[in-house]
């Protein structure tokens, strides 16, 4: 008999990852998850700011970044500058403070754009995962490991799944979207 429960944990990956990556998107308030995996060239090896110092929020619009080796901040400021994340970065030789400038109607229509995008790819990864188990199910009761009546019911309970993790998607893109467009 096939386990469903045990291919959830394909779908949890997907929703997480997707939950993660709208994480990074810019809101009109300032969030760590826009920098903290920002690649940085530090002692010749490409290494996240998490990785380099401490990330907190002073404020609503902006971003304090305080490496643990004062020798990285340069390095620090001009990654930021090459993500290109919409944002002005400023060396006072111990932190870099990063300051996002108000969000304008266009550029919050451009990032419900590329939030509905993103959204979009996790319905199609999730339709994936909900295939390679469809195609598991029937492989089984063609190779009569399972009876037509299970294969049924599994695929009834593949369903409801599929419908539960989508609508989690669902759900994380519209309260990212109400984020995104409250001013």
């Amino acid at each position: 008999m096939i386990d469903l429960k045990s291919k959830k944990e394909d779908f949890e990956k997907h929703v997480e990852h997707f939950r993660d990556e709208i994480g990074r998107l810019r809101t009109g308030r300032a969030n760590a998850a826009l920098v903290d995996q920002i690649l940085v060239d530090a002692y010749g090896t490409m290494t996240p700011i998490l990785h380099l110092g401490t990330i907190s929020i002073p404020d609503a619009r902006s971003i304090l970044i305080t490496p643990w080796d004062a020798s990285v901040l340069k390095e620090i400021e001009k990654a930021i500058a090459v993500a290109n994340i919409g944002a002005q970065a400023s060396n006072d030789g111990t932190s870099v403070r990063v300051s996002l400038p108000t969000l304008t109607e266009e550029n919050r229509k451009n990032l419900t754009k590329l939030l509905r995008e993103r959204t979009e790819k996790a319905r199609v990864a999730l339709r994936g995962v909900r295939d390679d188990i469809r195609d598991t199910i029937m492989t089984a009761q063609r190779n009569k490991e399972i009876t037509e009546d299970d294969k049924f019911q599994l695929l009834k309970k593949l369903d409801e799944m599929t419908k539960e993790f989508v609508d989690a998607t669902e759900s994380a893109a519209a309260k990212k979207e109400q984020d995104i467009m409250t001013i």
